[in-house]
């Protein structure tokens, strides 16, 4: 489980095809200075597994389907992450309970910049616009962000120049690819609602809510 704060831009150092799936080698100092083979680390919104710390390098299998329903499978040497270590029990919730499991790839259709913060509009994968409402939460590229507007599949997110600085959406442009999860709050509400599933205790401590 995450909270959708990003700790640290990673760099990709090293992309090696590997048994249908790709070794991905990132470097970042700081998330690989507390890692270890095992560990689950959100690789800009995707949860993947430290398959090895080298030094200052964190390396990761990423599996077909991984590579096939996110921007995992284009990434390309020198291209910057966003990285999050799994949240410890008791950790502040500064963002929002994001599972690194993305639901799909959106794309950037509009940047309008007022004053210091940036509006960035998307367009989000289309089975998940029923998940989507205004002051409700989304990640994009592993980043918590607060829901704007939202029209259909059009959703208005606003950057703030902390996230600017400190993220790789400071660098996103129009027609960029992004990896997204919805609330999954907002997950389960729908379901509950229209009568796809119940919402128990049980259920939630599953998932990770305790």
């Amino acid at each position: 489980m995450f909270t959708g704060i990003v700790q640290e831009v990673g760099t990709v150092v090293g992309i090696l095809p590997r048994q249908g799936g790709t070794r991905l080698s990132l470097r970042a100092p700081k998330t690989a200075s507390a890692a270890a083979a095992g560990d689950s680390v959100c690789v800009s919104g995707a949860c993947l597994t430290v398959t090895k710390v080298n030094g200052e390098v964190l390396e990761f299998d990423v599996g077909a389907e991984t590579k096939g329903i996110t921007t995992l499978g284009a990434v390309r040497t020198g291209q910057k992450l966003n990285l999050e270590a799994a949240v410890a029990s008791g950790t502040p919730m500064g963002g929002h309970l994001v599972n690194g499991h993305v639901d799909g790839v959106g794309r950037a259709i509009g940047l309008r910049r007022q004053g210091e913060t940036v509006y960035l509009s998307l367009l989000a994968p289309k089975e998940g616009a029923r998940y989507l409402v205004p002051k409700g939460s989304i990640a994009v590229d592993g980043v918590s962000l607060t829901v704007v507007e939202v029209e259909g599949e059009r959703v208005l997110v606003a950057l703030i120049p902390y996230t600017l600085e400190n993220t790789t959406l400071g660098s996103l442009r129009v027609g960029g690819k992004v990896n997204v999860e919805f609330d999954i709050l907002a997950k389960y509400a729908q379901a509950a609602a229209t009568g796809e599933t119940r919402l128990t205790l049980e259920t939630l401590e599953k998932e990770g809510f305790y």
